[in-house]
């Protein structure tokens, strides 16, 4: 059967199929290209950063670090293991802050983002160590001490490596 609102189709023309404005279900759309397609007029500026790449937080991509700063990145987060042992971890990524952050950008980041995990550490056992007296610490205590430790070791590693790391369930007290 044929379409009589259609011409007839003969053996060498593609078939003439009805058309919709938005070009659904492979119809091809009717009348002109909505701005932003290919080919069509200004076009607006290409992404800065690529589809699915993690957000920047406002660190600007500079040079590589150095292998100094690369140990001294890692040392940020490792030295709060050292720390740990008179139970404030968060001495030692001060110490490193203190020290080195003002010779290179890489070197402060790092330290800071493992001071304010650190501190963040801190507080979220004090709350949990409180909260034992509800029984909900003696579950949260433990849970806090496995974030530490993993995260930190996440953190050096990365900062080893001369990559940028941004802890989870940070509170940013030191900028």
């Amino acid at each position: 059967m044929s379409d009589p609102t259609q011409p007839p189709h003969h053996g060498d023309e593609p078939p003439h199929y009805p058309t919709t404005a938005g070009g659904a279900f492979g119809i091809p759309p009717t009348g002109p290209p909505p701005q932003g397609m290919p080919g069509t007029g200004p076009q607006p500026p290409p992404p800065q950063q690529a589809y699915g790449a993690p957000p920047a937080y406002g660190v600007q991509p500079g040079p590589a670090p150095t292998s100094d700063e690369q140990l001294w990145g890692g040392a940020a987060h490792w030295t709060a293991f050292v720390a740990s042992v008179v139970a404030l971890a968060f001495l030692g990524p001060l110490i490193v802050m203190l020290t080195k952050g003002n010779e290179s950008a890489y070197v402060r980041r790092q330290a800071v983002e493992s001071l304010n995990f650190q501190l963040s550490i801190l507080i979220y056992g004090l709350v949990s160590l409180a909260l034992c007296l509800v029984l909900i610490g003696f579950v949260l205590l433990p849970a806090v001490g496995l974030l530490w430790l993993v995260c930190t070791i996440i953190g050096s590693v990365r900062g080893a490596r001369g990559e940028e790391y941004r802890y989870p369930v940070t509170i940013r007290m030191v900028s």
